[in-house]
């Protein structure tokens, strides 16, 4: 079946750095565009990065631009997310998201990964 697994979130201080991970399975994973998006408490999900799926195209949030990172390896079904200079701000719960437009498309999500940034 389709699943999409994150990991690499947790706690780091302000300034710190983390590396997202997002494993996908199930389905043809080079065919799909991947997003990246978080949802701090009491606010709504907001995309952070997208990255097409040759991985030629990225795209990103200003909040996070220069510091965040997206990337895939569609040899190992895998997108990343390096996340560097992480602010208090960045608190949130992360999830990846996998989308083809058009009439074979698709979309699937990850459950989320926790990143807490604080001192």
């Amino acid at each position: 079946q389709v699943q999409l697994v994150e990991s690499g979130g947790g706690l780091v201080q302000p300034g710190g750095s983390l590396r997202l991970s997002c494993a996908a399975s199930g389905f043809t994973f080079n065919l799909y565009a991947m997003i990246w998006y978080r949802q701090a408490p009491g606010k709504e999900r907001e995309l952070v990065a997208a990255i097409t799926s040759g991985g030629g195209t990225t795209n990103y949030a200003d909040s996070v631009k220069g510091r965040f990172t997206i990337s895939r390896d569609n040899a190992k079904n895998t997108s990343y997310l390096q996340m560097n200079s992480l602010e208090v701000e960045d608190t949130a719960v992360y999830y990846c998201n996998a989308v083809r437009w058009g009439p074979k498309g698709g979309e699937y999500w990850g459950q989320g990964t926790q990143v807490t940034v604080s001192s």
